[in-house]
């Protein structure tokens, strides 16, 4: 008799073991730059859709650990680490900082980038069609269309003959852009005069060398830093009334002239499929990277008619977005 009992609690037990076990709801980290958790941006709505759209309902079937380090890059270690100690089922990052910062915190949790500028000259991946280790996602062809930004730009001041350019060395994309950027200038007959942003303390300088050459217009190359502390570039060209053209659709949401870039919101609603095979058991690593397919251009005319310039309808046909 005393067999036939512990048998049964034997079995009474792996049974509840396995419903527990069954019951495990898969933990997902979600790691960014900027924004927080009650500012609703379009990228975390994007992902959230996306997650939907494959039967995931969060605080339901999935929980999601959402970490914003609001700007403050000092920030990203210890909230990447705290991902970490929780011991999330996978991690997406929002740009090639917090993938840097991730990847130093973790070579084991699969990381997911909803967005990066070049995964392999950033030495995050071994190549975009065998990323290999523990990171996949999606690139933004950011360098590859730097050319294009200056084009339209060109289209709205028909007049540019000089333009300044932004950007940040230290970013592994930042050369590629620029040498884009160089080669679209040329066959437009445009001067280009590059100002190196490394962090904060540089925009002074830059504006100042700016305001001295007196460029038609202004535009920046996909950073970081610039990404973080946007509100100083728009500031500056909107006090200087100068046109700009700007990496990407949050520039101009909050007051910049126009932008031209990869559908980030897109990229992340895509980020959420990578997840799903993740979840399902698909390595990272046997994942390919996956390319942008969908570009935007957004307008802002209330920011046009301040510094005095009429966007050409050809132009606002085109556009994906625009702010009146």
């Amino acid at each position: 008799m005393r067999s036939i009992a512990v048998a049964v609690i034997l079995l009474a037990m792996a049974i509840i073991a396995e419903a527990q076990q069954a019951k495990k709801v898969p933990r997902i980290g979600y790691l960014a730059t900027t924004g927080s958790i009650s500012t609703s941006p379009s990228r975390r709505k994007a992902f959230r859709e996306g997650l939907r759209e494959l039967g995931y309902s969060e605080g339901k079937n999935i929980v999601i650990e959402w970490r914003y380090a609001e700007g403050k890059l000092d920030r990203l270690p210890a909230l990447a680490a705290e991902l970490v100690h929780l011991k999330v089922d996978v991690i997406v990052t929002g740009g090639d900082i917090t993938t840097r910062v991730v990847k130093k915190a973790t070579s084991t949790i699969p990381i997911v980038m909803a967005q990066d500028t070049d995964p392999v000259a950033n030495g995050f991946v071994a190549s975009l069609s065998r990323p290999g280790g523990n990171i996949t996602g999606f690139s933004t062809l950011s360098a590859e269309i730097s050319g294009k930004r200056l084009e339209l730009l060109k289209e709205i001041v028909p007049r540019l003959s000089r333009a300044a350019v932004f950007g940040t060395s230290t970013t592994p994309a930042n050369a590629r852009a620029l040498r884009e950027t160089e080669v679209a200038a040329e066959a437009l007959g445009v001067q280009v005069q590059y100002l190196d942003v490394l962090g904060p303390k540089d925009f002074e300088t830059a504006f100042r060398a700016v305001s001295k050459r007196k460029p038609d217009a202004v535009i920046n190359l996909n950073s970081a830093v610039l990404n973080s502390h946007r509100k100083y570039l728009i500031d500056f060209a909107a006090k200087s009334r100068l046109p700009a053209m700007y990496s990407s659709r949050e520039y101009v949401e909050d007051g910049g002239l126009m932008s031209y870039s990869a559908n980030i919101p897109d990229l992340f609603r895509r980020a959420a499929t990578y997840v799903d095979k993740i979840l399902k058991g698909a390595k990272p690593g046997d994942l390919p990277i996956e390319q942008a397919t969908k570009f935007e251009m957004a307008v802002n005319l209330k920011t046009a008619k301040k510094i005095g310039l009429t966007i050409p309808a050809s132009v606002l046909l085109r556009a994906d977005k625009v702010i009146k």
